[in-house]
């Protein structure tokens, strides 16, 4: 860890006011992409972290002291900014993804990633806006996305987590079940609302979701809508269809944060449909700005008996490729 102090000229209040933003949420904004923590007293700041990040912070600090002559400063502009000095290259060159450990407060306790992968998915989670975590079964895709979730909505960096999954028959024709929209979906979300239950506890989930708080979303039903300042979790992502994923991915705002999980190996698409994930990942593979995680059968966390299960499928499946 290293630290650099800077001073921001001219020390005028109004400017300083309108680079730190409201309660300091430009700083927050700048801390959660880049991993450093902002302490400041007048124009004086001081930035811990990483000896990449510090210096890619302190740049990106300067640059944006000078835009408060002529604008004032939104997330959106802080974003473009981070953008514009390609932060994700600067992070992805530095030693930040080997070194920082990523450990997520909850009421059942600190939640971590177990192993390496699990440990860089969370590392990519905080640092990108969005991420895809691929594998199969029992590998903490999900449940590591929810504990991030949680962690951003508790640390005031979102305002609602959106919980968002295709049904399984792809086509979405949920009419026929009773209840409401929540009720339809209720069956294709259980893997979600379990781990919200574990790390919030069953009643404080049931008053976040009737105030709108976390909100629980069918795939069909994201048309149209631009996510602002939300944690966006779509989970089962391999039964989503190409124009699905592409309309899902399009929705994501400012201020937002999207994790997409999925299991190409389970597949409930129509035969003739090709999975939106399979193709997505495929589509937006060099593309600077999002993250992959790809786990594997060592990734499997779940009872021992799972990663055996997943084993032997993969073992038979490339057999049949084989023998055809």
């Amino acid at each position: 860890m290293t630290s650099q102090e800077i001073s921001l000229l001219p020390a005028d209040n109004n400017r300083l006011s309108n680079f730190c933003g409201q309660l300091d949420n430009n700083l927050r904004q700048i801390e959660k992409r880049l991993q450093v923590e902002i302490a400041n007293r007048g124009n004086q700041f001081k930035v811990t972290g990483l000896d990449d990040s510090v210096k890619a912070a302190c740049g990106l600090m300067y640059k944006l002291f000078e835009s408060t002559a002529n604008e004032q400063l939104t997330a959106e502009l802080i974003h473009l900014a981070m953008q514009d000095a390609s932060i994700d290259l600067i992070l992805e060159g530095s030693n930040l993804q080997a070194e920082h450990e990523v450990a997520i407060k909850t009421k059942i306790g600190l939640i971590k990633g177990r192993g390496l992968n699990q440990q860089a998915y969370l590392r990519k989670i905080v640092s990108h806006d969005i991420n895809f975590g691929v594998g199969p079964a029992g590998t903490g895709k999900t449940y590591l996305a929810v504990a991030c979730a949680i962690e951003a909505l508790q640390n005031e960096q979102v305002r609602k987590i959106i919980l968002v999954r295709p049904a399984v028959e792809a086509g979405e024709k949920l009419g026929f079940l009773p209840g409401d929209m929540a009720q339809k979906v209720d069956p294709y979300l259980r893997p979600l609302y379990d781990a919200l239950y574990e790390m919030l506890g069953f009643e404080r989930v049931e008053k976040m979701i009737d105030k709108g708080i976390i909100e629980i979303a069918p795939l069909a039903f994201m048309r149209g809508r631009t996510l602002n300042d939300a944690f966006i979790i779509l989970d089962e992502a391999q039964n989503t269809t190409t124009e699905q994923i592409k309309m899902f991915l399009t929705r994501v705002g400012f201020g937002s944060t999207a994790v997409i999980t999925g299991d190409i190996t389970q597949i409930d698409l129509p035969s003739e449909k090709m999975s939106g994930l399979r193709h997505v990942l495929e589509v937006l593979k060099d593309i600077e700005g999002i993250s992959f995680t790809f786990f594997a059968v060592r990734d499997v966390v779940r009872h021992p008996l799972v990663q055996r299960i997943v084993s032997a499928y993969e073992a038979y499946e490339k057999k049949n490729k084989a023998e055809l």
